[in-house]
Parts: structure tokens; C-alpha cells; sequence
């Protein structure tokens, strides 16, 4: 075998190890504590993209990819309850989402300071033209969560994991109703998701205690 074959077998084995198989995915955390989104909420204060990106994210059960599928004339016109409606970029079926206040609020800061405001322009551009990919908001993620020396494993799905997990905690929301906000096929799905089955099951026990 020539060199130029071994190296790119090597390649491909140091790929195949730093990528989850097909059909898997590698899991990351939401943000579990509400400081902690006051701290980076307040960090992104003098950067409205990443602020309305990261306020969004965190109030929407919508994929990174969904997110910035927007263009400002899907949003410039919105108020406070007014439906986002956008297609999953995995079954291709849409899903709405209401919008709250904070992110209206956090639409219109951008929106003021928007280098390209034009109806057909990405609500989250990248500096090359067009909209910013998956790739970078996984990287803005994983540097807000290290800024604030936050342990675990963070990524774009932490923002929708974020606004599921405090549903649940926060609200006691029903997890049929998050499934159903989520677009999963099952309950059991939603809980393995968030992360927060375990959590459940253990107060099972500590909340009831027979014989005493």
C-alpha cells in the first residue's frame, strides 16, 4: 500500500472515531441553571445576532437548522403570541412555535442593527453571504458554556434541549405535550432526550417512603 493510501486510511479511521456512528448522535446538555443563562444572556448584550440566536434557541423547541432556515421577513412583522411556523429539517412537516416576549424582544435589537435589513436576508448571516451553518452554532454554544466554565458537554442542541428541560423542572409541563413540541414519536423519546428521566425516577423513591 503507497503512503498516500495509508494516510488516507488513517483519515478516515480518526474520523470514524471522532463521529457517531450512522443512525446516532452524540448527546449534549441543556443548560440546567437559570444563572447560567442570566450570565450568558448578559455576556452577549453588545453581540445581538448571538443574543437573539442564543434567546431563540433557548424559547423555541426548534433545531439549530430550523433556526436559521429565518429570513428577517419571517419575523420582522411579528408581536408577542403572534405563531413562527417552520418546517423540521428532519420529517419535513411543520411545527409552530408562539413567540414570547423576551424573544421579541431580542428579534428587534438585531433587527436594529442588522447590516443587510432586507426582507430576503438570512436573519443570522455569516460574514461570506448567507446564513451561518450548523457547525458554527455549535461552536458558539460550546464557547458561551466554557466562558462561564459550565461542566458538561454543550452543542446547538443545547439550546432546545434548554427550553425542554425547564418546561419540565421549571412548569412541570406534561411530556406529552413537549413530544409534541419536539416532533418525537414517543414519550419515552422526549424523556431520553432531555436527560431528565433518571432525575424523575430518583425522586420516585425520595418522595415516598412506605413504612415509615
Amino acid at each position: 500500500m503507497s503512503d498516500e493510501k495509508r494516510l488516507a486510511t488513517l483519515r478516515r479511521k480518526v474520523q470514524r472515531r471522532n463521529h457517531p456512528p450512522k443512525g446516532s448522535s452524540i448527546k449534549v446538555d441543556p443548560i440546567r441553571e437559570l444563572s447560567a443563562i442570566m450570565t450568558i444572556k448578559t455576556q452577549l448584550q453588545n453581540q445581538p445576532r448571538n443574543l437573539c440566536l442564543f434567546i431563540l434557541g433557548i424559547n423555541t423547541a426548534y433545531r439549530a437548522g430550523e433556526l436559521l432556515s429565518l429570513d428577517i421577513g419571517d419575523v420582522a412583522d411579528l408581536k408577542v403570541g403572534d405563531i413562527i411556523d417552520l418546517k423540521q429539517s428532519k420529517t419535513d412537516e411543520y411545527r409552530m412555535a408562539t413567540l414570547n416576549g423576551v424573544s421579541y424582544s431580542a428579534i428587534q435589537k438585531w433587527l436594529a442593527a442588522h447590516p443587510r435589513p432586507r426582507p430576503s436576508s438570512p436573519l443570522f448571516p455569516s460574514q461570506r453571504g448567507g446564513s451561518i451553518g450548523v457547525p458554527r452554532v455549535h461552536q458558539l454554544v460550546k464557547g458561551w458554556c466554557k466562558e462561564i466554565e459550565l461542566k458538561g458537554n454543550y452543542g446547538s442542541h443545547t439550546l432546545r434541549k434548554t427550553w425542554g428541560y425547564h418546561q419540565r423542572i421549571q412548569h412541570n409541563t406534561p411530556v406529552a405535550l413537549l413530544m409534541r413540541a419536539y416532533g418525537h414519536a414517543s414519550e419515552a423519546q422526549t424523556l431520553d432526550y432531555l436527560g431528565i428521566q433518571p432525575e424523575e425516577i430518583r425522586d420516585l423513591y425520595l418522595k415516598q417512603e412506605l413504612g415509615k
